[in-house]
């Protein structure tokens, strides 16, 4: 390997530790202020959750503080979602029918939110799990930061198929501008809808679910509205508080959880960010071809260098991987594998954003590339 090469390899492989550099988690939390934790009003979108829902709600009556208020939105269910949460003690509110001009979420957690009284709104997903203690940390942080916290949840992994995930969490975080060196001087360019905490106050003052009701990635939408209104938006690692499994349904509902991810996004990150995730991956390609490339005798760098190129991206998301998600240690060792999927999953997103212009979701047709903005992301639930 010449030694422009070798510079060029080392530089790409930087550029990823440069954008996952710190993920910083949620602290421990502050002594609660009264029975209820300060008032502290769950939100739970859901549309079709009679499966997901048990594990969330079961995970939020054992939290201590107890929330004040847990209320879930059935958004159009044609399953069980409404009685599921009833028995677990859960408020049940309807949605009325969609609106013109609205996105399903946007709907249900407007509608949950007025449903409401506590001074602080804590949106989640319905296929999220909050830890011990982590309602009270998410709380705690907001309490701290102010302004609109978002949590990546912990991506945990039951089935091989799932972890083909691995490329799409790293992606959605580096390119949020949230967890590099320069985290402190740049206001994050979106946030993760699957766990959102705002003060009643400021997501009045902002316009809430309401202002951004048209924005098909409408956490990445809501995190500008509180940034242009000069408060701050502060994203965070969900390891230890809050976690998740995404697409448990299979395959075919991990490729279309994707892509939908990707059609609705329309590449929000900073052009600096987008060239430096667009070359970590350039460098991870080179890294999986180079290998199998030298074996052959095919050209490249010889083997042995190549061998340690591949160890050193292998190492890397490995280190990536463990911050953010349970992948276990094949996903890292077998890159290429996710690498290809995600790959392939990007090339599918862009025949149906520019052939169709709508993806398919839940039932719903999902715009693709229509106002909304952002990059490829985690919110399983983006569009209900």
């Amino acid at each position: 390997m010449t030694g422009t090469r070798l510079a060029l390899e080392g530089l790409r492989w930087l550029t990823g530790l440069w954008l996952l550099w710190h993920v910083p988690r949620c602290r421990p939390a502050p002594p609660p202020a009264g029975p209820h934790g300060g008032g502290v009003a769950v939100v739970v979108p859901a549309r079709d959750e009679q499966a997901t829902l048990p594990r969330l709600l079961a995970s939020l009556a054992g939290q201590q503080p107890p929330p004040a208020e847990v209320v879930v939105v059935d958004d159009s269910s044609s399953d069980a979602t409404a009685e599921v949460a009833r028995r677990a003690g859960a408020t049940v509110v309807t949605c009325e029918p969609l609106p013109p001009g609205w996105t399903g979420k946007s709907w249900a957690c407007w509608t949950g939110a007025r449903s409401t009284a506590s001074p602080r709104l804590v949106f989640l997903d319905a296929d999220t799990e909050v830890e011990p203690g982590g309602l009270a940390r998410v709380a705690g942080e907001h309490a701290r930061r102010g302004g609109l916290v978002s949590v990546q949840p912990f991506h945990r992994t039951e089935r091989a198929y799932e972890r083909l995930s691995a490329f799409f969490n790293v992606v959605a975080m580096m390119g949020v501008d949230a967890f590099g060196p320069l985290r402190r001087r740049l206001a994050p360019r979106g946030a993760f809808g699957p766990c959102l905490v705002a003060g009643r106050d400021d997501y009045l003052a902002v316009g809430g679910h309401r202002a951004v009701r048209g924005e098909v990635v409408e956490d990445v939408a809501l995190a500008r509205r509180f940034t242009a209104t000069g408060r701050p938006v502060a994203c965070l690692g969900g390891r230890g508080t809050v976690r998740f499994r995404m697409y448990p349904g299979g395959v075919r509902q991990l490729v279309e959880g994707w892509t939908k991810n990707f059609a609705t996004g329309a590449g929000a990150t900073r052009p600096v960010t987008f060239v430096l995730v667009s070359l970590w991956l350039s460098g991870c390609i080179s890294a999986a071809w180079y290998l199998p490339a030298a074996s052959l005798g095919a050209g490249g760098p010889g083997v042995a260098a190549a061998a340690v190129l591949y160890a050193a991206y292998a190492g890397q998301l490995a280190w990536m991987l463990a911050r953010i998600g349970r992948f276990g240690a094949a996903a890292p060792l077998a890159f290429p594998l996710p690498l290809v999927f995600f790959l392939a999953v990007f090339a599918r997103s862009l025949v149906l954003t520019h052939l169709r212009g709508e993806v398919r979701w839940r039932g719903r047709a999902v715009p693709a590339g229509r106002r909304a903005v952002a990059v490829p992301g985690p919110a399983g639930e983006a569009d209900r």
